[in-house]
């Protein structure tokens, strides 16, 4: 979807970094910097770490995210450059993303929500692996999974750790998540499954006690739970800007291509 709004009032944010803060001062300089709660949009400066931070951040609020590289892994981001950035948030175009919410209950009875842009996933805490029980919307479909772990992952985290686990990519606009083991050692051949994005995903960790496991929701973690429900939040609508030929949806498909 392109945009046709103008962003007047740009909030810039940037990582730690030397290169994202010389950045930030250079584009201050030029632009200002409005506080994010009057701002039309937010920049982010730096690298895909930084971007999760900031739709985080910002997952609320319903104001547009457009990031620049200035950092490591910028597979979420567009290029850097000073020069008619007005021109260019005019032009960018928008993908929705809706994150995953994920209710994980512990050993000790005690439930815990996040929320998570990229996956939920869980793994292994001591050398023994995990042994799991996989529900989707409510029907038991594998009784044992014996393995480091397990994720589900939105489109817009499926070239992430997804992709590192042999998961497939998605189309940024695909009404799918993927579900990929992590390390499965049985059934050995089983290499996930696309669920629908109604789906209600709920993973049951067997031999809690013998075989603890943790669960992520991108970086917020819980220790030692026993099950994790899971499903795409359709309440949350983030709104990601990319420059004309540099969407999500253009990466993730030249990506497929090992570009």
């Amino acid at each position: 979807m392109t945009t046709s709004k103008r962003y007047d009032r740009i909030a810039f944010v940037a990582s730690a970094s030397t290169e994202a803060q010389q950045a930030l001062a250079q584009l201050e300089k030029i632009y200002g910097n409005n506080d994010p709660a009057g701002a039309d949009v937010v920049v982010a400066l730096g690298g895909d770490g930084l971007m999760l931070q900031t739709l985080h951040q910002h997952m609320h609020s319903g104001k547009p995210i457009y990031g620049m590289h200035r950092g490591t892994v910028g597979f979420l981001m567009n290029e850097y450059g000073t020069h008619d950035l007005h021109t260019r948030l005019a032009a960018a175009r928008e993908s929705l993303i809706h994150p995953l919410l994920m209710r994980a209950t512990d050993v000790h009875d005690k439930v815990h929500l996040h929320h998570a842009i990229n996956e939920v996933a869980l793994f292994r805490q001591t050398y023994q692996a995990a042994r799991l029980k996989i529900l989707i919307d409510e029907r038991e479909r594998m009784a044992e999974l014996i393995a480091d772990g397990v994720l589900v992952s939105t489109p817009a985290g499926s070239t992430a750790y997804n992709l590192s686990a042999q998961g497939p990519i998605l189309p940024i606009n695909a009404a799918l998540l993927a579900l990929t083991p992590i390390s499965a050692f049985r059934p050995r051949r089983w290499r996930g499954a696309l669920l629908p994005d109604t789906a209600f995903v709920v993973i049951e960790v067997l031999e809690d006690e013998k075989r603890p496991v943790a669960a992520v929701a991108d970086h917020d973690e819980v220790r030692d739970v026993r099950r994790v429900e899971v499903l795409s939040d359709k309440t949350i609508s983030m709104r990601m800007l990319f420059d004309p030929g540099h969407s999500l949806e253009e990466r993730i498909l030249s990506e497929q291509f090992g570009h």
